[in-house]
């Protein structure tokens, strides 16, 4: 299945096409470029399938979402791409170079190491999401979430949930290789939206999407991905080696 499929996408500007019948896809682990002259609609047709714009017709699937009518999702898959790949790799690779099994010899425990990298990350991923929202604002005029409040306690929550459940994937994977391996089959479309369906980060999803439409999060909800953020964290700390 494509990770990226545009079907006879169209957008104009004042009267004027810009983009006029694209046709692409981009499969699981392709490099792909759009390449063209200026005015061709190349930035067009990227903030298209960013959800920056809204086409005027055709249509555009990101992991089989709507990247304009399924936006909250599509933020929710990022962060949890962005959660369970990234520190896996870094922790694994700590443990290849053995810097984790010089560790084991200070004072640092486990839990202050992982907690100390969920933050760093987190922060990370934050800052991100905040840049993307900011931009998607100022510059194309993207509608802010109706319920700021409740959808930054959302989002604080799931990036949470999402990198407690790469700290769990960094404790059981003995290699960089291994972290890669479960993360590119975890992470594959389809088993995706299974993954979000079918676990506690379907509780996610609903609470950022009830905060994007006005509503305060469902306390359930909410109290739901909290716990589950809290279990993978304490799995992964028992589960945790140092090399």
């Amino acid at each position: 299945m494509a990770v990226i499929e545009v079907r006879g996408l169209r957008k104009a500007y004042g009267g004027r096409t810009v983009v006029d019948g694209v046709d692409f896809a981009v499969e699981e682990g392709e490099i792909f470029g759009i390449l063209g002259p200026n005015g061709a609609g190349k930035t067009t047709t990227v903030e298209c399938v960013e959800g920056l714009r809204v086409p005027d017709s055709g249509t555009v699937r990101v992991a089989g979402l709507d990247p304009v009518a399924d936006h909250d999702r599509v933020t929710l898959l990022s962060v949890l791409v962005a959660g369970a790949q990234t520190m896996p790799g870094v922790l694994t690779g700590y443990r290849e170079r053995g810097i984790l099994r010089r560790l084991s010899t200070t004072p640092a425990s486990p839990r202050s190491l992982l907690v100390a990298q969920i933050v760093l990350h987190g922060a990370a991923i934050l800052l991100s999401v905040l840049l993307a929202v900011t931009i998607g604002r100022l510059a194309f005029g993207v509608a802010l979430p109706e319920q700021p409040a409740g959808y930054v306690l959302a989002i604080v929550l799931t990036v949470l949930a999402g990198l407690a459940l790469g700290a769990a994937v960094s404790a059981l994977s003995r290699t960089t290789k291994i972290a890669q391996t479960v993360g590119t089959i975890a992470f594959l479309p389809e088993l995706l939206r299974d993954i979000v369906g079918l676990t506690p980060f379907g509780a996610a999803s609903q609470a950022l999407d009830q905060a994007a439409a006005g509503d305060w999060p469902s306390w359930s909800h909410l109290g739901v991905t909290g716990l589950w953020a809290a279990l993978l964290i304490g799995a992964a700390v028992r589960w945790f080696r140092w090399e």
